[in-house]
């Protein structure tokens, strides 16, 4: 495995995948600003598509008094050709994942003049549930083991292909070939069956599933270790540009605000802007999503960074990188507010569930147990205090969507996706568990005596 990461790693630094360019008509007096950004990977819409579709950089930008300016959106499937176009000076801020950002440093320190920043972050998961491993619907397989000696399709050096070494190394499986894809080709080896499975990142493990093309078989958040995505910039450009980096980043806190104070008109912007299904979209940056969203580099993603960094040293994939003179926060600081060390300390997600269950009658005050419901012809959703809530909240109406929490990870899953678990000895506001694999849901029944699976028709008409 770690001689097809070595082999895999040119090409995957080296990718020229599709890129998008979009930007205002040009203006002989304006200031060329070129962002890259992975519109698909949304849980980087802060400083992407969500920042692009609202016009917030624009605007900060205008209040910049005697220049005018050019934004330049250039759109790739992953951040490794973002990290080449940064580079060779073609790109001036960028966002991309946790792995990524790591190259990206790496990289960038090879040469004083290309030395790049982590001014940021924009979105995390505190327990690693932004990959996940999936399998199509009729695969027989149901655990990382069964993927001993076949093929699993991710992008290599991406958090996603970092998710997948090291659960299947805990889980002691060595013979797995890795075959290195954009994640849209990945998808179309699964359902051809040329690989067993994908791992990837955000949107496409969900995009699947809804599609009724895959289904889970590892969660990321089994991993426990946080993920996360976050935004770089050339060195050079800030020095010259410290005004431009300050908007950008003004901006990014406008966007994941606006996103705090209305997730689900967040959500239909960032579907609207790349076609993904609003539902699937809602899943991740939605009121208690997968995704948490914030600009700052919490303490707990520059521990999980340090924790990445010998790892992929062993896999080949890093050379070296000085974190102390890679992240650099004083451009968000200068911008922030006092409330800065405040904010710092807390992980929560600021997009919560709350509100009271109308089915249940209690208060949702518990992000672990919180779930919602969208129903059909709705422009709001309704929260439910627990999975079984929201299980008779269902046979009331009809839903668009429903979300709830995984029973042991808390990752936030499709219901009628979920394995559902009903344990006779819970309360009875909690008694049906939603699990997001099989192997999570059989490991819960069999810790819990009389605790037995049920289909999802099941656990509604029992709740």
């Amino acid at each position: 495995m770690r001689r097809i990461a070595i082999l895999a790693l040119t090409a995957a630094l080296t990718a020229t995948s599709g890129c998008t360019v979009a930007g205002a008509a040009a203006d002989g007096d304006a200031e060329r600003v070129v962002v890259g950004y992975q519109s698909k990977t949304i849980n980087t819409v802060t400083a992407g598509t969500l920042l692009k579709a609202q016009g917030f950089f624009e605007k900060r930008l205008a209040e910049i008094a005697g220049r005018k300016f050019q934004v330049v959106w250039q759109d790739y499937d992953t951040g490794a050709p973002i990290t080449a176009q940064m580079i060779a000076g073609k790109i001036d801020i960028g966002s991309m994942g946790d792995y990524p950002l790591l190259i990206n440093g790496s990289r960038g320190q090879q040469n004083a003049e290309t030395r790049t920043k982590l001014i940021s972050a924009t979105g995390f998961n505190i327990r690693g549930a932004l990959n996940m491993v999936v399998t199509t619907p009729a695969s027989k397989i149901t655990s990382l083991a069964d993927l001993q000696g076949r093929a699993v399709s991710t992008s290599v050096g991406s958090a996603a292909h970092g998710t997948l070494v090291q659960a299947l190394e805990r889980y002691g499986v060595a013979d797995v070939k890795v075959e290195n894809q954009v994640p849209q080709v990945g998808a179309s080896a699964l359902q051809a069956g040329n690989v067993a499975a994908l791992s990837q990142f955000v949107a496409w493990p969900a995009l699947l599933v809804h599609r009724g093309e895959a289904q889970p078989l590892y969660d990321g958040g089994d991993l426990k270790v946080p993920t996360f995505h976050g935004v770089v910039v050339r060195e050079a450009y800030a020095k010259d540009h410290a005004d431009v980096v300050k908007a950008f980043l003004k901006a990014q806190i406008d966007a994941t605000r606006f996103l705090w104070a209305d997730p689900l008109a967040a959500a239909k912007s960032v579907a609207d802007a790349t076609g993904l299904p609003p539902e699937v979209v809602y899943l991740y940056n939605g009121a208690g999503g997968q995704v948490t969203f914030d600009v700052q580099l919490k303490q707990a993603l520059r521990d999980a960074h340090a924790h990445d960094v010998p790892f992929l040293k062993s896999i080949g994939v890093l050379q070296s990188i000085d974190l102390a003179a890679f992240v650099d926060d004083s451009y968000l600081r200068a911008v922030y507010g006092d409330q800065y060390d405040a904010d710092f300390a807390s992980t929560a997600n600021r997009a919560a569930i709350t509100g009271t269950d109308e089915v249940c009658g209690r208060p949702v005050t518990d992000p672990a147990l919180a779930g919602e419901l969208w129903p059909v012809g709705a422009d709001r959703t309704k929260p439910a205090a627990t999975p079984t809530c929201l299980l008779r909240a269902v046979r009331k109406e009809k839903p668009r969507a429903a979300y709830v929490p995984d029973a042991t990870t808390g990752t936030r899953w499709f219901a009628d996706r979920s394995l559902w678990v009903v344990d006779p000895a819970a309360p009875a506001d909690e008694r049906f568990k939603p699990f997001v694999t099989r192997s999570a849901a059989d490991a819960y029944t069999a810790a819990h005596p009389g605790a037995r699976v049920v289909t999802y028709a099941q656990a509604v008409e029992g709740a």
